[in-house]
This record gives structure tokens, C-alpha cells and sequence, in this order.
């Protein structure tokens, strides 16, 4: 009798266990149906009327995959209806970060060398991340500024070569936001490097609302990538240790081959001077400039801002401006009425290549030289 009772109650408990998995798993069942129901057609067919809306964001579509486009998704997928109409689903891109001030992926000390061949192509190739006309902004954090690389620029095309080659790669490690514009003189007449700065000011800001501009020759290349090209407090010379000066400050007031200054710092100085026909004399007459406005230059360590210059022979039509150190001399008479609310040029074209943006331009012509004695 007892062995019967014993039976039959284990009977009733596999019976229970057996009714409580079929109960589990039909849950399962309409869970999983409901959930994925969506990426079946036999289901989209009862579902129509659950939202036929094409406006709204479907929940399992990653807007933030590359080159991805919600509009290119409705038009491969017929109007997929959401798994909850009743929720007004929205989709968020994750808030990109800002950037570091000092980003991980610098190396410090570069070995600069002009020997080895280069080539258009082979710094195309070494750049895919560089879009048209040379801009690039860094994927995966949010530059605090936008920096417009400004280059004053004729018959230069061997050095702009190696430059595009060793500052790109730079920039994008520094994790800058940033175009390289290079300012074009036509003609042969005496050049004039402080005018064709201005010019880029002017034109770079055509393009986008950049609110930083570095000033480099093209035949400097930093040696350090620790030398970071953005604005600071107060405008900034970058190159202060060349090896053509012995890797150190010609003087102290030097302003001369890669400088940075903000917009407003720009602004406050009326830009630079346009009346520096010839080599020498506008950066003195910058960095008076900047003094006489109540700022000072700042710098990078000594150890940092070490450059390499091109060698190269002295331009034609760049020969020494005579007259440079009387201008210097007035700077404070002048800066109010010759600077970037006096600027006239004309612009010829505008072209951008896979890694620069190409502005030429016509300058008009120097002033008449006073004869000797």
C-alpha cells in the first residue's frame, strides 16, 4: 500500500515538472516571436498596421556605422515596423568625446631625411584618411579647434612634396582638426610672403569657420610631434630651434617660419603687413605687432620646437628688401592702416587635391624702389 502511494505521488511531481517546462518554453516562444517577429516576412505581414511610418528610427539599425545612411536602409528594407510601436523610439549616436591636450599615439623625436624619392602618389597612399582638398578630422574625438594650416607658396612643388609627406601624418597623430591651404603667387614679380599669409586668412575662412591659423614656410619640417599645431593663449612660434640656426634662437625677438595665432589674436593685430616686398623684415614686424598689443609670444621647450629646413638656393624675384629696416622701425605708425583692412588681391583659382587646397592668386605689383643715394 505504501509502495503504491509512493508511486503515485511521483507520478503528480514528473506530471508538475513536465507542465511547468511546457509552460516555460511556450513563454520562450512568444517572447522570441515577439521580439524578432520584424525580421520575417511571414510576420511583417501582421504587423503593417503597427507602424507604417518611415520617419521613425528602426531600434536594430546602427546609424553609426561608416558611410552608413538611414535613408539608403529604407530603401533596401519595406518599411519594417517596430517591435514596440507604442514606444517612440529614437536613435542616439554616442557622444564623441573631446579630444586629449596631449594625445596618446605621439611618438616625440622623428628622424627628418630629404634624401629618399618622393612622390605625389606615395603620399596619397600613405594618407587615406586625408579627404579633398586636405582636410581631416580625427574620428574618434572632437578637436577643440579648427585649424587652418596657411602656406605661402610659389615654384616650391620638390619641398611641398616632403612636407605634405611628413605633416600630415603628424597632424592626424596631434589629433587636430584641420585644411592645409597653399597660397599661390603668380607671375614673377618680388614676392611677398606676409601678403599671401593674409590672403589665406581671408580665403581659408571661405571654406569653413576655423578659428585657429598656422603659418608655415614649406620648407620646415617640426622634428618632434610633440610640437602640437593648435592655438594657444597667447600667439605662438613653433619653430624656435632651426638647424640652420644651430638649433637655437637667432635673436630674441625671432617670429620667423611656423607661428600660430587665434582668430581674435589675428584680428587684434589688423593681420600682418602687406607692404614687405622681398625676403626678410615681416616677421620682425609681426612680432612688434604682437608686443604693441599688449601680448607676448609664447613658445615651445627648446628640446620640442627643433626643426629642419629644406636646403635650397635663394629664390629668384625674393631678393633682400632693402627698406626693411625703416618699416620695422614704424610698425607702430603703420600696423592700423596696412594689415588685413587694407588687403586687394584677385583670385585666379581655387583647386583641391587629394591632400591640399591650391589658392592662386595675383598680388599686384611692389612699389617702385627708391634709387641709391
Amino acid at each position: 500500500m505504501t509502495r503504491l502511494m509512493l508511486g503515485r505521488t511521483l507520478e503528480r511531481i514528473c506530471k508538475a515538472v513536465l507542465l511547468l517546462c511546457l509552460v516555460h518554453f511556450l513563454i520562450m516562444m512568444i517572447l522570441y516571436f515577439d521580439v524578432y517577429s520584424q525580421r520575417f516576412d511571414i510576420f511583417s505581414r501582421f504587423n503593417n498596421g503597427r507602424n507604417s511610418s518611415s520617419s521613425r528610427t528602426h531600434p536594430f539599425y546602427n546609424l553609426s556605422r561608416p558611410n552608413a545612411t538611414f535613408a539608403g536602409y529604407l530603401g533596401t528594407m519595406n518599411h519594417i515596423p517596430s517591435a514596440h510601436p507604442e514606444a517612440n523610439v529614437t536613435s542616439t549616436a554616442k557622444p564623441v568625446p573631446p579630444c586629449p591636450e596631449v594625445p596618446s599615439g605621439l611618438v616625440g623625436r622623428l628622424l627628418i631625411e630629404f634624401s629618399s624619392m618622393m612622390t605625389m602618389e606615395r603620399v596619397q597612399k600613405e594618407n587615406p584618411n586625408v579627404t579633398e582638398g586636405g582636410r581631416y578630422s580625427p574620428p574618434d574625438c572632437r578637436a577643440k579647434q579648427k585649424v587652418a594650416v596657411i602656406i605661402p607658396f610659389r615654384h616650391r612643388d620638390n619641398h611641398l612634396k616632403y612636407w605634405l609627406h611628413y605633416l600630415h601624418p603628424i597632424l592626424r597623430r596631434q589629433k587636430i582638426d584641420y585644411g592645409i591651404y597653399i597660397i599661390n603667387q603668380l607671375g614673377e614679380d618680388t614676392f611677398n610672403r606676409a601678403k599671401l599669409l593674409n590672403i589665406g586668412y581671408v580665403e581659408s575662412l571661405k571654406e569653413d569657420s576655423y578659428d585657429c591659423f598656422i603659418f608655415s614656410d614649406v620648407d620646415l619640417i617640426p622634428m618632434d610631434d610633440r610640437n602640437l599645431y593648435h592655438c594657444y593663449d597667447q600667439p605662438r612660434h613653433f619653430a624656435i630651434a632651426m638647424d640652420k640656426f644651430g638649433f637655437r634662437l637667432p635673436y630674441a625677438g625671432y617670429f620667423g617660419g611656423v607661428s600660430g595665432l587665434s582668430k581674435k589674436q589675428f584680428l587684434k593685430i589688423n593681420g600682418f603687413p602687406n607692404e614687405y616686398w622681398g625676403w626678410g623684415g615681416e616677421d620682425d614686424d609681426i612680432y612688434n605687432r604682437i608686443t604693441l598689443n599688449g601680448m607676448k609670444v609664447s613658445r615651445p621647450d627648446v628640446r620640442i620646437g627643433r626643426y629642419r629646413m629644406i636646403k635650397h638656393e635663394r629664390d629668384k624675384h625674393n631678393e633682400p628688401n632693402p627698406q626693411r629696416f625703416n618699416k620695422i622701425q614704424n610698425t607702430k605708425n603703420t600696423m592700423k592702416r596696412d594689415g588685413i583692412s587694407s588687403l586687394t588681391y584677385r583670385v585666379v583659382q581655387v583647386k583641391k587635391y587629394p591632400l591640399y587646397t591650391n589658392i592662386s592668386v595675383e598680388i599686384g605689383k611692389p612699389p617702385p624702389r627708391p634709387m641709391k643715394g
